[in-house]
């Protein structure tokens, strides 16, 4: 059973985290992470994907990041794949992740603007 709410310092702070939790899925960002979510996708592990995403993110404190998901987007071979967009709208597609591919992606890519080349399968052209 939730603990009842007591004080106004309660109710700002439950506040206060559920901001941080809805900036990651809306609002402005620095990054954008969308994960395809068509039946391929899924069956070969999206959704542990997109909760590892949203896992590092809250584990790093990011606000500036949201998470979307989308439907197929084609190539089943290189499923699950999430597509990391900046601010600027550059784009880096990552594909074959798995949850800790996409935990590093999130330490390297988003916290430290590394791209993870090793796990990159198409970047925009120059």
């Amino acid at each position: 059973m939730a603990e009842k709410i007591k004080t106004l310092d309660q109710l700002r702070k439950i506040r206060e985290e559920t901001r941080k939790k809805m900036s990651i899925r809306e609002g402005k960002y620095r990054f954008k992470v969308t994960i395809p979510m068509g039946t391929s996708g899924i069956v070969v592990g999206a959704r542990e994907v997109m909760k590892a995403f949203l896992d590092a993110i809250e584990e790093h404190n990011l606000t500036d990041v949201i998470v979307t998901q989308t439907g197929f987007m084609g190539s089943r071979s290189i499923q699950p794949v999430a597509i990391v967009e900046d601010d600027k709208g550059n784009k880096i597609t990552y594909g074959n992740l798995t949850p800790d591919k996409a935990k590093e992606i999130v330490e390297r890519h988003i916290v430290k603007g590394e791209v993870v080349q090793g796990y990159v399968v198409l970047t925009p052209l120059e």
